[in-house]
């Protein structure tokens, strides 16, 4: 898991703050409201779906990750969108200062995490010709 950390691209990167910035903003803003959350699977079943029908390519295996992306980015757009509406939200960002510096906190731990994983464990090299191994 550490090396997944130490080797994860800058696009990755994002995806994952992504992540960490939806997981904060859940947590505070959580809603138990079952509605909510079965109104989300079906849109990402329903948008998921679409998705991967488009990304699709002839005779090619999707990667099975990628296929996972696809149905959960439509989920956390829906259930975000139900959790932040009529919360004061100024676009994606919450107004409340402590809700905002919760969700940028976390995402800054996230990213120093990756780069201590990147300094701890850097990248490894392709053995030079005729180097001895020992």
């Amino acid at each position: 898991m550490m090396k997944y950390f130490a080797d994860l691209p800058l696009t990755k990167l994002v995806l994952w703050c992504y992540l960490v910035w939806y997981l904060a903003i859940v947590l505070q803003y959580f809603d138990p409201t079952i509605d909510l959350w079965l109104s989300s699977v079906g849109i990402a079943i329903l948008i998921g779906f679409a998705l991967n029908l488009a990304a699709a390519q002839k005779g090619q295996m999707p990667d099975r990750w990628v296929i996972f992306r696809l149905y959960l980015f439509p989920f956390c757009v829906s259930s975000y969108s139900a959790l932040i509406k009529g919360k004061g939200f100024f676009l994606l960002f919450p107004t409340e200062l402590r809700a905002l510096a919760i969700a940028a906190a976390a995402c800054l731990a996230f990213v120093a995490f990756v780069a201590v994983m990147k300094l701890s464990c850097p990248a490894e090299r392709p053995e030079l010709e005729g180097e001895e191994r020992g």
